[in-house]
């Protein structure tokens, strides 16, 4: 089995396994997501909703956010962890929103990589569930199962995981297929040295590369 029948297959057992992709962050507006995600960084998606119910709260609007005192998006989002420098980062993202794009998250991959804030997991977040273009992205998850699945090759490195799989993942699949591993990653592929491997879905064409 050649490394793209692999990936084309583990695609097609993660879609039976858990149906349902979605994003575990809850949003009903891009530039919420845009948020949710900067906040999520070493930081739990539940936590992270939990949080910005007050923020979305106290600052229902691109214009209101940006308008809002560092401080006082800190004070907020401070149970998430790094506070000052995630309340700083929301406040610059919020501010050229409003004054460089009416308000409205762009639908530019590089356009979103020019946000404070935002690398590339977080851009490829936004293309994929906001406006459904081709994603792929590579969050913890992502990089620990793609390395043990043998999909990729003893690479770190997110920006390198990320063009390993563009390479083996057909387009349309890539948004869908890493919400699936972030699933499988916290059921059944977890972060211990020995997952759950003997109810894995994949585990006769898994690698397991990495795990003892």
């Amino acid at each position: 089995m050649t490394k793209k029948q692999r990936t084309l297959e583990i695609i097609e057992r993660l879609k039976k396994e858990y149906p349902d992709a979605a994003c575990t962050l809850d949003y009903d507006q891009a530039w919420k997501l845009l948020v949710s995600v900067r906040l999520a960084a070493q930081c739990t998606d539940a936590r992270v909703n939990v949080v910005v119910e007050g923020l979305f709260e106290k600052y229902p609007s691109v214009e209101a956010l940006a308008e809002a005192d560092v401080e006082d998006i800190e004070a907020i989002v401070r149970p998430c962890g790094l506070g000052k420098s995630k309340a700083r980062d929301i406040s610059a993202c919020m501010k050229m929103l409003r004054d460089e794009y009416g308000g409205k998250v762009p639908d530019d991959f590089k356009a979103l990589l020019k946000l404070p804030g935002v690398g590339r997991k977080s851009a490829n977040l936004i293309m994929g569930d906001v406006f459904g273009k081709p994603a792929i992205v590579t969050d913890t998850h992502c990089i620990r199962l793609t390395n043990r699945m043998g999909l990729v090759d003893g690479i770190k490195d997110p920006k390198k995981v990320e063009m390993a799989l563009w390479e083996l993942v057909p387009p349309e699949e890539g948004s869908d297929f890493c919400h699936r591993l972030v699933m499988h990653g916290r059921e059944v592929c977890t972060a211990r040295t020995k997952p759950y491997c003997d109810r894995c879905c994949v585990n006769d064409i898994c690698k397991k590369v990495g795990v003892e």
